[in-house]
């Protein structure tokens, strides 16, 4: 009599690629990506830190880029599920940090009720590497006691974040907003901000951070919405709200002004 056996369970890893400099990617990151035997791929993973993939893994691109279709998350948890059931040793690569903003919580959250346990490799979120692009640190004793991220792109359904709340906060604690998801919404997040914070507060907006694709603006928060236009920002893009971007606004403007006069 045949005895039916079951493959013994696989590991699953949430790792974060970065935000698109291949340089950026962590050793432990790179380790886990050797040793995955399948790879579910974000959409703004950078194509070469793949390069680290052994040649008989099986690679997945799962999509999950902002304002473009996108592979339904209950999908790719399935697949994570069903890979892992199979034996085989998943790595979900998401850009950025699994969780910050990479929907890592609601994935590890659907593998421990499925049993199955997961390990995060955490990345260099999109937010550090614009800020750092710029020269522009996130806290500073001086400009900033804190720093807050927050996402203009809500859950369908769910409560709308109270963006002049959002400014009376930062205005009263002395803290900086770096917004992901942000560039659609620009019109309704500049309105909401203006209400808690005086209109000359400085802002940049970076798209594509770390990639050499990177482009950004710097700017007044009552022009937020003409500089994005302007600039044809588009997602992927951070924007950044705060006096630590006083120097490189003062910096840009100086600039313009040298090429107005040459």
């Amino acid at each position: 009599m045949n005895k039916t056996t079951t493959p013994p369970l696989g590991t699953c890893t949430l790792v974060g690629a970065g935000p698109g400099d291949p340089e950026l990617l962590t050793l432990k990151a790179v380790k886990a990506i050797q040793a995955a035997t399948v790879l579910l791929v974000d959409d703004l993973v950078n194509p070469e830190v793949l390069a680290w993939a052994r040649p008989d893994a099986r690679i997945v691109h799962v999509g999950k880029r902002g304002g473009c279709k996108s592979t339904p998350q209950a999908f790719i948890e399935k697949l994570m599920v069903m890979a892992v059931r199979d034996g085989e040793h998943v790595v979900r690569l998401k850009g950025g940090d699994p969780f910050i903003f990479g929907r890592g919580g609601e994935e590890v959250e659907h593998l421990r009720a499925a049993g199955i346990p997961c390990s995060v490799v955490n990345g260099i979120t999109s937010a550090l590497a614009a800020a750092s692009s710029l020269g522009v640190p996130l806290t500073h004793r001086e400009h900033a006691r804190g720093v807050v991220f927050l996402t203009g792109h809500a859950k369908p359904g769910a409560e709308e974040t109270d963006w002049e709340q959002a400014g009376a906060s930062a205005r009263a604690l002395k803290l900086t907003l770096v917004i992901y998801m942000g560039v659609r919404e620009a019109d309704r997040l500049q309105a909401g901000l203006l209400k808690g914070l005086p209109s000359a507060t400085p802002v940049a907006i970076v798209q594509d951070a770390s990639r050499a694709t990177q482009t950004y603006c710097t700017g007044r928060l009552d022009r937020l919405t003409a500089l994005i236009e302007a600039k044809k920002i588009a997602s992927p893009a951070i924007i950044v709200v705060g006096d630590v971007v006083h120097g490189v606004a003062q910096l840009a403007a100086q600039e313009q002004e040298c090429r107005t006069a040459s």
